[in-house]
């Protein structure tokens, strides 16, 4: 593969309270996301370098977009994260490749800007214990 841009991404889905999965790619300007992995320090006193193991692995994103409210978009997604603790099912695609994941949303924050703008942002965690693995 070459070196490509964010441009054009493929599927941004995640799933709504009822377990339907919704693109809403169009109501997203941008995204972070992350998959790390814990670190344990194991340095003993008779080392001059650290040493360290891999620990558990996690998954992190963050999406921000643009207030829409119509049927199966971004608001009917996010708009039961206060009230409820579902898992939602987390799939992005880019190039090709997929990153599918089990998310915990815990956050659903609006913005309504000086300009008159609304935003919002939704932040999720990983929710079930399975490694995220691009496939």
């Amino acid at each position: 593969m070459a070196k490509e841009t964010g441009l054009g991404w493929t599927t941004l889905e995640i799933d709504d309270s009822g377990g339907t999965a919704r693109d809403i790619k169009n109501d997203i300007t941008n995204l972070n996301f992350s998959t790390p992995r814990g670190i344990q320090d194991t340095t003993g006193v008779d080392k001059s370098a650290m040493e360290r193991l891999l620990l558990l692995a996690d998954f992190q994103i963050q999406v921000n977009g643009v207030f829409n409210d119509a049927a199966n978009t971004a608001h009917d997604v996010f708009k039961t994260v206060p009230s409820t603790s579902v898992a939602r099912t987390t799939t992005l695609v880019v190039s090709g490749q997929t990153l599918p994941n089990e998310a915990l949303y815990s956050d659903y924050a609006l913005t309504r800007a000086a300009d008159g703008s609304l935003t919002f942002s939704a932040t999720g965690q990983l929710s079930d214990g399975t490694v995220p693995t691009w496939a």
